[in-house]
């Protein structure tokens, strides 16, 4: 459920590209709110409109700067129709739920309910028993250094072997967190617990998202509902209960790398698989208001907001409590996260002091064919996607003088779950 491979190579060279057909005319839905006088509008919708045009079925973004902001949209909610996608469209954000999960985690610290630095089977001892839960911390479970593997190829057995079967005879499977975890704890060990560099593993935010649980006494979604998403003023995001999204959503078409042909469409999905760790849907301005509130102090105070933006090396990101850093040298260093599920991705980026943000949404994904190491090939949609993303970021400064290498690296949708 994370895509933070992609923005790194990028302007230089290309970000990852697709091998669908489009099935719509190329500026279908194009469409643009509020240009402003520090925000180039002009230019984000041009930069928008060519990563449709790339071969993205559809993409919408939302920009800020200070109070000035933009929206945009280009291209199809719905191949088959035509229907345009809008700025407003609700998606299924993935991993970005980690940001969520870490600021209730980091509540829960502020009161005294949780020490970051405690052994998890402190708290979680039936779940995670014996030396694993001794050596394990809670810090580790949010930084990705605790060893745990992931679960995801265990619920989905078939992309072992290169098949999507699993993808589709799961599509209503309800997955209880519990289950999960003991799929990931099953799995290989990444490495000893505390060691760096880390290793990003969606069963690390299961885990704390039952550890959110037994100290609450809430169910996970009810208290990030009330604690974070409302505290934040989110007026489109939730935590789904049923496998349709409420409101207006694109369709979200997964390709698994050309295995779909044509891209499938998983916009109806179970996302109990993915819990506290990439289960939210929201809009990107909602997601560039989260960050503001996160950023601003709103959800929680300076020295948890310190303990968040100290960062790790995991799986070549600068990893901190839910949250990563961006470098992009010439411009600055921008804090978020993305998110990759079937179907959907997702990026959201902010500086600092949160007035600079961007946030921007996919309908279609694995669009990339893979190389004879089994790797996925750069494509033009991923140029297009760091293109756009870096002229949101960077109004001052241009795009020969960035250092893109480091944004396309950082917004791999490549992932299988990120």
């Amino acid at each position: 459920m994370r895509i933070a491979r992609l923005l790194g190579t990028v302007l230089g060279t290309t970000l990852l590209t697709t091998t669908a057909v489009l099935t719509a005319p190329a500026h279908a839905g194009t469409a643009a709110v509020r240009d402003t006088a520090t925000l180039d509008g002009p230019a984000l919708r041009e930069s928008l409109d060519a990563v449709h045009e790339a071969g993205m079925y559809g993409v919408f973004s939302s920009v800020r700067d200070g109070r000035e902001g933009w929206t945009g949209a280009s291209g199809v909610a719905d191949v088959a129709t035509g229907r345009p996608v809008t700025p407003d469209m609700r998606q299924r954000v993935g991993s970005i739920s980690k940001t969520f999960t870490a600021v209730g985690i980091m509540q829960q610290v502020e009161r005294g309910r949780i020490r970051l630095d405690a052994p998890v089977g402190d708290y979680l001892p039936d779940l995670i028993p014996g030396e694993r839960g001794r050596e394990i911390t809670v810090r580790m479970l949010l930084h990705h250094t605790s060893g745990i593997g992931d679960y995801v190829l265990s619920a989905f057995p078939s992309l072992a072997k290169g098949s999507t079967d699993s993808l589709e005879e799961e599509r209503f499977r309800s997955i209880r967190p519990g289950e999960l975890v003991r799929m990931g704890l099953a799995a290989p060990a990444t490495g000893r617990p505390g060691s760096v560099p880390g290793s990003y593993s969606n069963t690390n935010y299961v885990i704390a998202g039952l550890l959110l649980e037994k100290v609450t006494g809430q169910k996970a979604g009810t208290y990030l509902t009330h604690h974070v998403i409302d505290r934040a003023g989110l007026r489109h995001t939730y935590l789904p209960r049923t496998p349709y999204i409420k409101g207006p959503h694109p369709r979200m078409y997964e390709s698994w790398f050309g295995v779909l042909d044509p891209p499938r469409d998983f916009s109806v999905y179970d996302m109990s698989w993915a819990s506290t760790a990439g289960s939210v849907v929201s809009t990107t301005d909602d997601l560039n208001r989260f960050y503001r509130a996160l950023l601003g102090g709103k959800l929680v105070g300076k020295a948890s907001l310190d303990q968040m933006t100290r960062t790790v090396p995991v799986s070549g990101m600068d990893y901190g409590l839910g949250i990563y850093s961006l470098e992009l040298r010439g411009c600055g260093r921008f804090w978020g996260h993305d998110g990759a599920v079937f179907g959907a991705g997702t990026i959201a980026l902010s500086s600092r002091d949160g007035k600079r943000q961007v946030a921007l949404a996919q309908n279609l994904m694995k669009y990339q064919e893979l190389d004879e190491n089994g790797r996925p090939k750069q494509h033009p949609i991923d140029d297009a996607i760091a293109v756009h993303v870096v002229r949101a970021l960077c109004t001052d400064a241009p795009a020969s003088g960035i250092d893109h290498s480091r944004l396309t690296k950082s917004l791999r949708f490549d992932q299988l779950s990120h």
